[in-house]
């Protein structure tokens, strides 16, 4: 169920609606180039809740939206466990092109450089501006480096509400990308329950401050 506060007068739809249109046509830095498109955030103005991950895999990529591939379902389903609405939330990533390595038929995976997230930080100002959340969770180190505006060790920070480089409450967690990998089937599951945690976390710290 969506709250109250998603239902903002129509400049905030209309702003973010614009902002997506500009990023579509995005050149600020060279990773553009072999992406497939823009893959910017989705969710509602108002939303209190803002999940910033790294960048678009291969399947968002393709699809334009971001969290679709086997990590964002996996976060989906983890948002359920945790009893988060997905569309009481809005999802992005901290950049919004694919950057990847061409192997074969495949594309492989490339961690954006420092260079490439500050360019690209224009439009996760842009999202956090118009969205307005309470409460921003970095899933991962690239997002929370971006967010914190410093080097973020997960690890150690994991389950933390710090103050963010604008000033926002950030909460710092593992990117579900981290729980796929997991070859493992008992650490898997052990690790999804942990992280299932952190987004309860997530979810009594926004219950708190809203009451």
């Amino acid at each position: 169920m969506t709250t109250a506060r998603n239902a903002l007068p129509g400049t905030a739809r209309a702003q973010l609606k614009r902002v997506i249109a500009d990023a579509a046509k995005c050149t600020r830095c060279p990773l553009y180039a072999n992406a497939t498109q823009t893959v910017f955030g989705e969710g509602m103005p108002g939303a209190h809740i803002m999940l910033v991950g790294e960048q678009p895999g291969d399947k968002e990529d393709i699809a334009g939206r971001p969290f679709v591939g086997p990590a964002g379902k996996l976060l989906d389903r983890a948002l359920v466990d945790a009893g988060i609405a997905r569309e009481d939330t809005y999802v992005t990533n901290a950049v919004k092109h694919f950057k990847n390595e061409p192997r074969g038929k495949r594309r492989i995976h490339k961690k954006p450089n420092m260079a490439e997230i500050e360019q690209c930080r224009w439009w996760l100002e842009h999202e956090i501006r118009i969205v307005k959340p309470t409460l921003l969770v970095a899933l991962g180190s690239t997002a929370a480096r971006t967010l914190l505006g410093r080097e973020a060790r997960v690890q150690k920070e994991r389950g933390r509400v710090e103050t963010g480089a604008d000033g926002l409450p950030v909460f710092i967690t593992i990117h579900p990308s981290a729980l796929v990998r997991i070859e493992d089937d008992a650490q898997r599951h052990a690790e999804y329950r942990r992280f299932v945690a952190d987004m309860k976390a997530v979810r009594r710290w926004r219950m708190k401050t809203a009451a």
